[in-house]
């Protein structure tokens, strides 16, 4: 029993002003990596570009000094006010660089819309920064303060008089305490610029580098229209009508304006690219899931109403959105998101004002435009056809896959469009939650996901009887559309890859092991055709020195630690564990496990030779009797340094 440590009131923290920013700046900032580190010019920019959404500001100027770490953002908006706050006695510009939650933006007086509500983004900055000047143009005068993290080192003074315009300035070096570099990415910084131009019409940006003498000019009138073309360009496909739809609103309910416009495209999937006032969300929304409704319900009541439909063809969802490529903006006076970072909108609201925003001009625009609105109706058809064809082509490959030509696929079973097995994969999957993620990750045409429940039934204790009434044995068994035991038959394989997906943890392998003792057992010839694999997930992310590694366990984990500590003994480390394939985001899954270029996989072979000593493995460590597997975790024991429970 652990000896009892005193707790008692004493040993209970209050961290003060922005202490909790720098005990925690991942909460804030979303990590101390690359990502964090360009978090901090991000919420500088942001204030600029509010100023310019809210008719202030028309132009942003941004510096990366020399140094490659030191960052200018100026803009000739109000200016951030100087005068003494009523209660603080301080500067009004001093509470706002050196309080959390404390700004302009809370009541919706001094702006309408703006991509920062929480009152936190300057003052965040200020206390990871190992210093920070503001410089404020109001009233004719230049008033400056300077700060080191987080700390006022000087007064606010007033440093010049008959001074012409308005405006703020913040220049700020972010603190090497606190990040694993400090290194600014100059590409990183000028794509999000640009982006900001495509929102606001009227802004103008302009980005300096001292470094290498390169200076850019952003300005984009066209707006999001523009920004759609150079996405249509960048994904290297045709449209299927030239002119897009356009919709700028702004007198929805609710005080929510939006603007979205989208265009259909060759290309074999849907892409949504969305903002909510100019911040980039990029796990998308109740607004993005507006634009798809709206769409959706627009599409089928014209394709309805002028009866363009075929018989016996289903039109999905899926159908009307594929190949359309659409951006849309959402302006909320108090939009809820998930985290301080941003990156998905969370207001039910926004999903019926977005869908009613255009719908109705949508399906106006569809009847005033018939050679356009033929364009589309045909692409849709096409997606459904297409969708049709595969899924004929699947049905007839288990037909002729069955033994009792009538195979009926798991419901469970997420098919590739591919019928050709010998680019076809099947990863098998454990839970709901992983099959999820492993869903969104994959690629679709040659890659199927089979999700399973829990722990799957031990082959080697049950009876053949039972096995094939198992449903989760039995759904690989319909899946992979062979056969099992004596009427096996390899030609009828419809995967030429059977990829074991399991959490990198001890649960995980016992699952894999449960898996691999059915196939040893009753499919044992796709374990000896070299079908068979093990996926290798990682348990640990490791981020420094701005990459990332992805590392399989602890001792993995600790090579690569070592390693960079070596190169930079003083450089800051971030560790993430994950807890099961579930929890990782579909996008980071298909990096590390599921895309062919970069994932990990241990093919199952029986090497020559062993085969009456795997039949024995299999046979001690599976079978009914107890006697061999207390003798072996005995033997076994003295080895053993942690034990993952």
């Amino acid at each position: 029993m652990a000896e009892v440590q005193s707790y008692t009131g004493a040993d209970i923290q209050v961290l003060e002003g922005l202490e909790p920013v720098r005990k925690r700046p991942g909460m804030y900032i979303g990590g101390t990596g690359k990502a964090g580190l360009h978090h901090l010019v991000w919420e500088i920019v942001d204030n600029a570009v509010d100023e310019a959404t809210n008719g202030y500001a028309t132009q942003i100027d941004v510096v990366l000094h020399k140094d490659g770490t030191t960052v200018t953002v100026s803009d000739n908006g109000r200016g951030i006010p100087v005068d003494k706050h009523p209660t603080k006695k301080v500067s009004a510009l001093e509470v706002i660089l050196t309080t959390l939650h404390a700004g302009g933006k809370f009541d919706g007086s001094s702006y309408v819309t703006s991509g920062g509500l929480h009152g936190v983004g300057s003052s965040v900055v200020n206390a990871l920064s190992e210093t920070l000047v503001a410089q404020v143009k109001r009233d004719g005068a230049l008033y400056e303060q300077t700060y080191q993290r987080g700390v006022p080192v000087t007064k606010l003074k007033k440093v010049r008089s008959n001074v012409r315009g308005t405006g703020t300035t913040i220049t700020f070096t972010p603190d090497p305490e606190i990040f694993a570099t400090t290194d600014i990415d100059a590409e990183t910084i000028k794509e999000n610029l640009e982006v900001k131009t495509y929102l606001n019409g009227a802004l103008r940006i302009v980005f300096k580098n001292e470094g290498t003498g390169e200076r850019i000019e952003y300005h984009h009138e066209g707006g999001i229209t523009e920004y759609l073309d150079k996405l249509v360009a960048d994904a290297e496909t045709r449209r299927v009508h030239p002119d897009p739809f356009v919709v700028r609103q702004s007198d929805l309910d609710d005080g929510l304006r939006t603007e979205l416009c989208f265009v259909w495209t060759e290309a074999p999937r849907e892409s949504i690219t969305s903002f909510v006032n100019g911040i980039p969300t990029r796990d998308g929304g109740t607004h993005e899931q507006g634009l798809k409704d709206g769409v959706t319900k627009a599409v089928r009541n014209y394709i309805e109403t002028h009866d363009l439909g075929q018989k016996k063809l289903d039109i999905t969802a899926d159908d009307v959105r594929e190949g359309m490529i659409a951006v849309v903006n959402l302006y909320h006076v108090d939009p809820q998101f998930q985290g301080q970072t941003k990156e998905k909108l969370n207001n039910p609201e926004a999903r019926s004002a977005v869908s009613g925003a255009f719908r109705t001009e949508f399906e106006q625009f569809l009847n005033a435009h018939p050679s356009t609105a033929e364009a589309i109706v045909a692409r849709i058809l096409q997606a459904a056809r297409a969708r049709q064809a595969s899924r004929a082509a699947v049905q007839n490959v288990r037909r002729k896959s069955a033994v009792s030509h009538r195979l009926n696929l798991p419901g469970k079973l997420s098919d590739c469009a591919s019928t050709d097995p010998t680019e076809s994969e099947l990863f098998v999957v454990e839970g709901d939650s992983a099959g999820g993620s492993a869903k969104q990750g994959r690629d679709r045409k040659t890659q199927a996901i089979l999700p399973l429940r829990g722990k799957v039934l031990n082959a080697e204790q049950a009876t053949k009887a039972k096995v094939l009434a198992n449903a989760e044995l039995s759904n690989i068994a319909d899946a992979l559309g062979c056969g099992v035991g004596e009427d096996l038959d390899v030609s009828k394989l419809r995967y030429h890859k059977v990829v074991l997906l399991m959490d990198a943890d001890a649960d995980g392998l016992h699952i894999a092991t449960l898996l691999l003792t059915f196939l040893y057992r009753y499919m044992r010839p796709l374990i000896d055709g070299g079908y068979v694999y093990i996926a290798q997930p990682p348990l640990f992310r490791v981020d420094a020195l701005k990459e990332t590694w992805w590392a399989l366990d602890e001792a993995d984990r600790d090579k690569v630690v070592r390693r960079i500590q070596k190169k930079n003994p003083r450089t800051q480390i971030e560790v993430q564990r994950f807890k099961g394939l579930g929890e990782m985001m579909p996008a980071t899954l298909r990096e590390t496990t599921l895309d062919p270029d970069k994932r990990r996989l241990l093919q199952v072979a029986i090497p020559e030779g062993t085969l009456i000593e795997t039949e024995n493995a299999i046979s001690d460590l599976m079978g009914k009797d107890a006697a061999p597997r207390f003798r072996f975790i005995m033997d076994q024991a003295a080895t053993v340094q942690d034990l993952d429970v």
